[in-house]
């Protein structure tokens, strides 16, 4: 079985292709195709309230390629999911039609709540039944989830995320709730984990040189590489760290959210599961098609 997800965020966009096979009982999902492309919608949306017509151009064009490469993989099943910037812009639905119409690719703009749900689904074998705060940073939302004892006990999505915060669009009100929730949801004394997901804090996670086989950050390592990364310039952040231009900017402020959110909990560490959206789609996508299309022995 062969199955492809599309996550269509504000600061990139990313194409999974997966193979699923079963040998012996068990499932592998193992990884035929990825490719993120860094069309950075949050920009416009967030500043001017709707994609540009340079910008829509370049998504019509990069969903024609990627359908291209949906059918070149004789693909089972797909589902693509666009988040903050498609959902905020004014002009967001128009485009998803026009990407039916003309390209035969159907697009789903989801809420902040059902982003966190798909996300969740990719948890599942890196929780247990401590206390856990998730939080996902994405380009133009933050999704925070709360767990304990296998249980997801608050959800909520939060209008903060790297490429808003980084042109400024984040009120200090909106700071100031995301805090309240955590504050009012966990209990101090559980000595909370948090768990974060999103390609800036697995490039922090990279950038801090774990051993091998380590899969948990102290917030200090992560302060410690805020503070590195701020006393350098945007072009020593490309040619010094080797990040890509549309990195190099967004990781400060993604660092900050992850570390705001890690205070407000009183957390110490925090887990770098290397999942995200599209793993959750993977899942959905292999549920639905598990009992019409069983993998081969």
């Amino acid at each position: 079985m062969r199955l492809a997800a599309v996550d269509i965020g504000s600061n990139a966009i990313r194409l999974q292709i997966t193979q699923v096979t079963f040998y012996e009982g068990n499932i592998n999902f193992k990884k035929l195709e990825y490719l993120r492309f860094p069309l950075r919608l949050g920009m416009d949306v967030f500043q001017e309230q709707k994609i540009s017509d340079k910008n829509r151009s370049k998504f019509v064009k990069l969903m024609r390629a990627f359908k291209l490469l949906i059918d070149l993989y004789e693909v089972d099943d797909y589902m693509v999911c666009a988040t903050s910037a498609m959902r905020e812009s004014i002009n967001g639905k128009e485009i998803v039609e026009e990407v039916k119409e003309e390209i035969g690719l159907k697009i789903n703009i989801i809420d902040g709540n059902h982003e966190a749900e798909l996300i969740n689904m990719a948890l599942g074998a890196h929780i247990d039944q401590k206390a856990y705060l998730h939080i996902d940073v994405g380009g133009g939302s933050t999704e925070l989830n709360i767990y304990k004892n296998l249980e997801k006990l608050a959800s909520k999505s939060f209008k903060i995320g790297s490429v808003r915060a980084l042109e400024d669009k984040v009120p200090l009100s909106v700071w100031k709730s995301m805090s309240n929730f955590i504050t009012e949801n966990v209990d101090i004394k559980d000595k909370i984990t948090c768990i974060g997901t999103g390609g800036n804090i697995n490039k922090i996670f990279e950038l801090a040189a774990p051993r091998k086989g380590k899969t948990f950050i102290s917030i200090e390592k992560i302060r410690e590489i805020q503070g590195y990364l701020e006393s350098l310039t945007f072009e020593e952040r490309i040619f010094k760290v080797n990040l890509n231009h549309d990195r190099a900017d967004v990781i400060i402020p993604a660092a900050k959210i992850y570390l705001a959110a890690m205070d407000a909990a009183n957390s110490k560490k925090m887990l770098i599961p290397d999942v995200g959206l599209k793993d959750g789609l993977m899942q959905v996508l292999y549920k639905r098609n598990k009992n019409k299309n069983p993998p081969k022995q």
